[in-house]
């Protein structure tokens, strides 16, 4: 069975950072897509950055330069580490891992950036 359990999700002020975590079991990141997604209160799930299973990072334009999404294949974990944090990145941010069969995503974890 497969599950992602994220973790570091917390109220912040503006300009703070935080890091997120994402621990896989029943699935190994290595070799598969992996990233985060975020969903705000009234708007659809977006994509906020994923290494692809080549290793290439890809982010959204609006995370450029200030968010840093990271995968440490011994610990089986990936992270985003979020700085020049900004009240629009208030969202349950989501971990998502794609095989060429499945979507597998976490439970989520709620990002709230104070002005």
């Amino acid at each position: 069975q497969v599950q992602l359990v994220e973790s570091g999700g917390a109220l912040v002020q503006a300009g703070g950072s935080l890091r997120l975590s994402c621990a896989a079991s029943g699935i190994t990141f290595s070799g598969n897509r992996v990233g985060w997604y975020r969903q705000a209160p009234g708007k659809q799930r977006e994509l906020v950055a994923f290494i692809s299973r080549g290793g290439s990072t890809i982010y959204a334009d609006s995370v450029k330069g200030r968010f840093t999404c990271s995968r440490d294949n011994a610990k089986n974990t990936v992270y985003l580490q979020m700085n020049s944090l900004k009240p629009e990145d208030t969202a349950v941010y989501y971990c998502n891992a794609n095989t060429f069969a499945e979507d597998y995503w976490g439970q989520g974890t709620q990002v709230t950036v104070s002005s």
